[in-house]
């Protein structure tokens, strides 16, 4: 059982997401945010969270509301959003999910919640859970899983930058549907005036809760030592898994067929996301 459903996020633009319920007693609420130009039906998101559904987690899947993604996948229909995007949007968007699950707009109250991302997905997972607000952290996970996530908040070289600042935007185009997309000046503006709020790996080392790091041995996209980065900067909390043979998306086609069987690689990410909120849920 499955059903869709909106919340106004960041600026008030609309999060859209999609809840995998178990099929008997809930153990745990599990957010799982997308990675960059990515989207919640994009290729291994749906099956990892069905997947952990079946294991007794009520399961939110969802487009962060600056991701420039509707319901239409073809393509991103709002690229004036996907522009305005910044990591302190991203964070706001799951903070007002874990508010929303708090007060039962969603499901998952009174069980503990878990924050899985994939690639700068699993970053702002990482910022959520260590930044901190007046009260304690800006949301209070009981773990964080990251996939194939990048150890930095900032992949632009300097001269790249340079551009950004000046001309107001950048060009970035989607090699999946052939749009020019833009990223805009507030998401390095944003990092240049904050810069300790968005470095990951001070600000991952405040986490208080578990964190597993995942990534694929066979990544082109985010080298497999970002894990070694992220999971030291958390420090004995953390616990990482290298999937052999595993490229960014986990060999995972976009789309992926429903009848389609996992491959050995995205197989093997289920199974360590189903064990470790299975470790690490107490009720």
């Amino acid at each position: 059982m499955a059903r869709s459903w909106s919340l106004p996020g960041s600026g008030g633009e609309l999060i859209l997401g999609n809840t995998d319920f178990p099929p008997n007693r809930v153990m745990a609420a599990v957010l799982v945010a997308h990675g960059f130009k990515g989207y919640k039906d994009y290729g291994m998101i749906p099956r990892l969270s069905e997947t952990l559904a079946r294991a007794g987690c009520v399961v939110h899947r969802f487009n962060f509301s600056h991701s420039g993604m509707t319901e239409s996948v073809a393509t991103f229909e709002r690229p004036d959003l996907f522009e305005e995007d910044t990591w302190n949007r991203q964070v706001e968007d799951l903070r007002c999910l874990a508010n929303a699950i708090t007060s039962g707009r969603l499901e998952g109250a009174g069980v503990p919640l878990f924050l899985v991302g994939h690639s700068r997905g699993g970053a702002s997972c990482l910022l959520a859970a260590g930044r901190r607000g007046d009260q304690g952290p800006v949301v209070r996970p009981a773990g964080v899983i990251t996939i194939a996530t990048p150890a930095s908040c900032n992949p632009l070289p300097a001269r790249e930058q340079e551009v950004l600042l000046r001309e107001g935007s950048l060009l970035s185009p989607s090699s999946r549907t052939g749009q020019q997309l833009r990223v805009g000046r507030r998401f390095l503006e944003e990092q240049l005036d904050d810069p300790e709020g968005h470095d990951l790996l001070a600000v991952a080392s405040s986490i208080e809760c578990p964190v597993l790091v995942v990534h694929g041995s066979n990544d082109e996209t985010v080298p497999s030592t970002a894990a070694r980065e992220l999971a030291d900067a958390v420090g004995p909390r953390a616990t990482t898994l290298i999937v052999e043979g595993a490229d960014h998306v986990f060999n995972t086609p976009n789309p992926m067929p429903r009848d389609a069987h996992p491959s050995p690689q995205l197989a093997a990410l289920c199974d360590a996301a189903v064990g470790f909120v299975r470790q690490h849920c107490v009720l």
